[in-house]
């Protein structure tokens, strides 16, 4: 009966120590190989934060996005975002558009030139991508890898 009692005394307890573990070493292994990622990126022409934004809208169906929505799948600040956008409309890798069913919104356009341009990094970036993560875990680990990030993103 003692046993059980101190199980359970334990059980929470363990909970929160595994959990602040998991998250320090998901934290450092992410900024690790984003530091990497980073500095073996493979074009001087655009930013890894640029790539981020030509990334994100190439994987829309119409390559376009709100700029609110696109502001949720990068990993910057809202007002850095802005800049940054206006930075490739400058290149001519995006177009600023009017939201048609909200004059307030504005959509950003991944335009053709900033579809070859994400084209054109994306075989290299892969590649580092394939030899940095890949080439440290098994498919089935990157597997279980994908699904629980998923999972931790899906919950948030």
């Amino acid at each position: 009966m003692a046993e059980n009692a101190a199980t359970e005394v334990t059980s929470p307890t363990r909970a929160r120590i595994s959990a602040v573990a998991a998250w320090e070493s998901l934290f450092r292994a992410q900024v690790a190989v984003m530091r990497t990622l980073a500095a073996e990126f493979p074009t001087r022409d655009i930013s890894f934060n640029e790539y981020d934004v030509l990334f994100n809208l190439s994987r829309q169906p119409d390559r376009s996005l709100r700029l609110r929505e696109l502001n949720k799948h990068v990993l910057l600040t809202q007002p850095s975002v802005s800049r940054l956008v206006d930075r490739l409309v400058a290149q001519g890798l995006v177009a600023k558009c009017p939201e048609p069913s909200d004059a307030r919104g504005t959509v950003i356009r991944l335009t053709d030139t900033g579809f070859e341009m994400f084209r054109q990094v994306a075989v290299d970036h892969m590649k580092t991508i394939t030899e940095r993560v890949g080439g440290r875990l098994t498919p089935d680990e990157l597997e279980t890898l994908a699904r629980l990030c998923e999972k931790l993103r899906d919950d948030v």
